[in-house]
């Protein structure tokens, strides 16, 4: 049995498995209609690996100074770096700035630099 993958605009259908588009609203293959998570917050496109850049700007902008951004996008060591300097709050405002950052970046440079899973 070969083992499907999905493509950034794709999905797994909740009831056979199939790879549907992630807009479709009943899969092509069963015919039973594809369920919305609840409480699903949209923040634009993602990466691959499912990191999105108005969250990671987000994190950067409001918890900047702790690191938090960092973590997001797999960065461990930087963001313990963040946190070790904290009191300092030299990475509160490098936070801000990697936040102004990540709100002008675009989607395509983003999932270059930080898509990777």
């Amino acid at each position: 049995m070969s083992e499907q993958t999905k493509g950034i605009d794709e999905k797994f259908c909740s009831e056979c498995g199939a790879v549907i588009k992630a807009k479709a609203e009943i899969c092509p293959k069963c015919g039973v209609r594809q369920m919305n998570p609840p409480l699903a917050i949209n923040l634009g496109p993602v990466a691959a690996n499912g990191k999105s850049r108005i969250a990671a700007a987000l994190f950067a902008i409001f918890l900047g100074g702790l690191g938090f951004h960092k973590f997001y996008l797999g960065q461990v060591g930087l963001g313990i770096l963040y946190l070790v300097f904290c009191w300092t709050c030299i990475p509160s405002f490098i936070g801000f700035i990697e936040g102004i950052l990540f709100l002008t970046m675009s989607d395509k440079t983003f999932n270059q630099k930080y898509g990777q899973t």
